[in-house]
């Protein structure tokens, strides 16, 4: 079933430029693995070595955050979107 991971500017350089991908992806594990496999680079910039996602990583599905989901194991529905987006910190007053 077709997916849609969208990337956000940091991470485009490594698909091409492409702001969205389309995979083949039934949870959202597979959907990150399914661009790795299409832009080999992409999952150590998402996932730590425990294969895990990164602290300052956020993945979003249907603008939910998967880390109240059920993480990497949430289930997609064809035509959903996961976006990657890379926690924002910093700044001064």
């Amino acid at each position: 079933m077709s997916v849609i991971v969208r990337l956000p500017s940091q991470l485009r350089t490594l698909v091409g430029g492409e702001a969205e991908v389309e995979v083949d992806a039934t949870d959202v594990r597979t959907a990150i693995w399914a661009v790795e496999a299409k832009f080999p680079g992409l999952a150590t910039r998402v996932l730590d070595d425990a294969g895990q996602i990164r602290r300052f990583v956020n993945v979003f599905v249907a603008d939910e955050d998967v880390r109240f989901l059920e993480g990497l194991d949430t289930v997609l529905q064809a035509g959903q979107t996961v976006s990657l987006v890379p926690a924002v910190a910093g700044g001064c007053c």
